[in-house]
């Protein structure tokens, strides 16, 4: 058995997540260690839990859009970890989903990311992993730390969520997609053009 296999059986036996377990509900995160770019994001959403696989929604498409990847690539190469901040769909909430779990970053991460010794660049998508990873106030804009993305490389590139719920943030701030997607894309491209 594998280190990784070794950490998702101890991610299922937590009694913090049986009642995913029970359902047979297996936690939604990939730590090859190959991946040169790992995606922290806040945790797998409703379809995405009942598909069995992270990132497989228009959030995601618009995700792969921004990196300048297709499926196949973010996928079955190799060359991307997604570790969230919460494994497992935490639930809904009054306007969207409801936040991921405290202490549970604090408890896995760690000990996957000590699996994946490649990584040259961390997304950072959200407030919460933004906050977790950057030692920010949660309540911190998020909008700010995208401006000043540059502050945060070459370790780090905080982003705002895809979620097509993001409609109007991304027309309130064209310099998204005019600036930031395309530094985003050329940095993806020079990592990922080092495998080739």
């Amino acid at each position: 058995m594998s280190q990784i296999e070794r950490i998702k059986q101890a991610i299922m036996a937590d009694p913090q997540n049986a009642s995913y377990t029970e359902r047979g509900i297996e936690p939604l995160f990939a730590a090859p260690e190959t991946a040169r770019i790992n995606v922290i994001g806040q945790a797998p959403g409703f379809k995405t839990q009942e598909a069995g696989i992270y990132w497989k929604d228009k959030s995601g498409d618009r995700l792969r859009e921004w990196l300048g990847v297709d499926e196949d690539t973010f996928y079955n190469s190799g060359l991307f970890a997604v570790i969230p901040m919460d494994f497992y769909f935490p639930g809904h909430g009054k306007s969207g989903d409801l936040p991921p779990r405290t202490g549970f970053a604090e408890k896995w991460h760690p000990q996957l990311l000590k699996e994946c010794p490649n990584i040259e660049l961390t997304l950072l998508i959200g407030q919460y992993a933004q906050a977790y990873y950057l030692h920010e106030k949660v309540s911190g804009k998020v909008t700010e730390r995208v401006k000043r993305y540059k502050d945060y490389l070459p370790e780090f590139f905080p982003l705002v969520h895809p979620s097509p719920r993001n409609q109007i943030w991304m027309a309130k701030n064209p310099w998204f997609e005019a600036e930031v997607v395309p530094e985003l894309k050329k940095r993806i491209k020079t990592i990922l053009g080092e495998k080739e």
